[in-house]
Parts: C-alpha cells; structure tokens; sequence
C-alpha cells in the first residue's frame, strides 16, 4: 500500500483536508502560508487563494460556499476575496486561538482551541498549560461551549454513525471518544487510545466500516486505522515526517488524501527531502463518506 505524491504543495502547515462531493475537488488550508487549495485530481487543476490572516480549519456550507476558522473567529467564505467573520469565539483568551474544525451531522461547525503556538513572525511559540476547549457553533452563528475539559492542541473531530465525537488531543497522544447529548453538549469522555510510540495524533477520517484514519504528526511518517475498540489494524508509512491531515476522496471516495507540513524543519532537512509538506495520496481498499455541510442535518 504504497502512498504516491500528488502535488508539491510545500505547505508549512497543510491541515483540514476535505472532500467536496459537488464540485469533485479537494479542500485544505495551509495555516501559516496563509493559504487556502483546491485541487481537482483528475484534471490536476489546483487553485490557490491567499488570505490575510491564518486560516485553520475548512468546512463546507449547505449553499455551496465554506466555513473557514480563522485564528480567532469562524467566519463564511465564497471561494474568493476575504473570509468574512460570523463570531470571534473566546474573546477573552487572547492568547489561544482556533485549531481543528469540523462540519458535525447536526449541521453546526465544531471547533477547538489550544494556546497559540505561533509567533508573530511565524516562529514556534511553547504551549506552556493546556488552555484548548471545544465549541460548536449553530448555523445562526450561536456559539456554545460543549465541555469543561481541557486541550494542549485540540485534533482530530470526527461523528461516527453510531453517534457520538471522536476528538484528540496531540500534546496528550491520546485520542478521546464523546457521547453527544441531545443538548449538544458533550458527555462521558473516555480514552479510545493512548501512547501510540510514532508520533502524534492530528487530523483524522472515518471510512465507511467506522475505523478511524489518523495522521501521526511530529515524526511519526505514517497513517494508523484504528479499529472501534481502540486497537491500531493497519500502518501505512509515508514519504514525509510530519502527516497532519487525511479525508477520502475522489471516485468512490476510495482514495485517501494525505496532507503535510514542514513547520520548524531546518533548510538542510528540506534540502534532502522536498517533499516535506506536499500532499499525497494512497489506495487503502475500503472507501470514506462523504463530508457533512454547514447548515444542513444528516
């Protein structure tokens, strides 16, 4: 099962790989290249819009246009110009900002925050305590808090169809599994798995049998399926060190997108291996589902 380079990206940080089903496309950010791609796979057509501020996250809206999470507020976006703000969230937390977010199956966009791990001019920043949270925003633009715990770098939000929020924090190595409850809030926090020795868990998917696809950041240079009981099945290595995002996609949502980053890499690792930051592909034998949208109930 080997993974195939499908554009050299050079993402600093490629995260929030999507699939959107409508316009047969693939959707990611690059947080700090302040970017935001498109890429068509089969055509190769790749856009690229720049943006002002850090983009983190990307989702896609009922109506056709997206829901990206800047630094520090959700905001709607058309696929051109500027995003355009729909709620700053945490206000008075100035020091976190937005990491992970997701279209859940109840139509609202799912976010988390972490203490901001990035300088002003682009430098890596410690993350002194963990400060990140969760939050779920309602298509009005309604924002709640869904739990009081507590995130060093909030990763990974997926819904299985048995219900319910997969979540995980990198810092922890550890990846939670959340009853959601009719209120929206979120119940019963358990380890669906810890300490897992290659790297850390980021972006993760779903395929269509409920395993989950994880990218394993900070060196680990792999992908992990783990199964609904927590226990890893399947490895595939990577061509790049830091994984950071995954999403079935293309004809049968049977490809597995990959994306990557090269934040904090000297220039002579980058020298020896380019492709750090790219974005690739792998054939696992099983297919995805398709994302849910901003607005609209699954």
């Amino acid at each position: 099962m080997d993974a195939r380079l499908v554009l050299a990206a050079c993402d600093i940080v490629g995260e929030s790989a999507l699939w959107d089903d409508q316009r047969q496309r693939l959707v990611w950010v690059d947080i700090i290249g302040r970017r935001i791609h498109a890429l068509d796979p089969v055509t190769g057509r790749h856009q690229l819009w720049p943006v002002k501020g850090r983009p983190t996250s990307i989702g896609l809206r009922s109506d056709g246009g997206a829901i990206v999470g800047m630094e520090r507020s959700i905001c709607l976006w058309d696929w051109k110009d500027e995003p355009v703000p729909l709620v700053e969230i945490e206000p008075d937390r100035p020091d976190n900002r937005l990491n992970e977010g997701a279209v859940g199956p109840d139509g609202a966009y799912w976010v988390g925050t972490m203490f901001n791990n990035i300088n002003g001019d682009d430098s890596p920043r410690a993350i002194p305590q963990a400060t990140g949270t969760i939050y779920r925003c309602l298509p009005g633009g309604r924002v709640m808090r869904v739990t009081d715990d507590l995130f060093g770098i909030t990763n990974t939000m997926v819904f299985p169809r048995s219900g319910g929020l997969l979540t995980a924090d990198t810092l922890a190595n550890t990846i939670y599994a959340y009853r959601i409850g009719d209120d929206g809030m979120l119940y019963q926090g358990t380890t669906l798995q810890s300490g897992f020795p290659r790297g850390l868990p980021d972006g993760s998917c779903l395929d269509a049998d409920g395993r989950l696809w994880t990218a394993r950041v900070a060196g680990g240079g792999c992908l992990t399926c783990t199964g609904p009981d927590g226990t890893v099945e399947t490895i595939i290595e990577l061509p790049c060190s830091w994984p950071t995002s995954c999403c079935f996609g293309g004809a049968n949502l049977s490809t597995l997108f990959v994306t990557s980053a090269r934040f904090t890499m000297t220039p002579e690792h980058l020298a020896a291996n380019p492709q750090e930051g790219a974005l690739f592909a792998v054939d696992p034998g099983v297919c995805g589902m398709p994302a849910c949208r901003f607005g609209q109930t699954s």
